[in-house]
């Protein structure tokens, strides 16, 4: 399932919290997941990996496989976004970044975000592990 978002369009009020879907095997991940946790939130974001039995329990409707290849956050409003929208939606929650989310949604920076996310999951697709061999204690995770 694939949905463009202007996380702008959330609207002050409007969502209680985000579920984020995070790959517990990608260690780019779980540092992204480490990193947002730590900040400050304006909207509260929980994390659950993504395609394990409670995202699975959670989100019947959802790709498992999907949300393995893709961010993905869901809003207690029903809302699902994914990639590009998925981390514009993780800034726009943020009290230091939202601003900066509204920014990156705009036209005229959109494309350049895009890319940057697509890179960055080409990085996460090379440095994956399926088995959670890549070295990493659970003090990583």
């Amino acid at each position: 399932m694939s949905v463009e978002i202007d996380p702008a369009g959330f609207g002050a009020g409007r969502v209680g919290y985000l579920t984020v879907l995070y790959d517990e095997g990608c260690p780019i991940c779980r540092t992204a997941r480490r990193w947002l946790a730590g900040r400050a939130q304006l909207v509260p974001l929980e994390f659950v990996p993504a395609g394990s039995p409670e995202a699975r329990r959670r989100f019947p409707a959802l790709d498992p496989a999907a949300t393995l290849r893709d961010l993905t956050v869901i809003a207690d409003n029903g809302l699902v976004y994914v990639s590009d929208g998925a981390w514009l939606a993780c800034l726009w929650a943020l009290a230091d970044y939202r601003g900066l989310a509204e920014r990156l949604s705009t036209p005229a920076l959109l494309p350049t975000a895009r890319q940057v996310i697509a890179a960055a999951a080409a990085v996460r697709q090379v440095t994956r592990s399926d088995d959670y061999g890549d070295g990493c204690d659970d003090r990583c995770r």
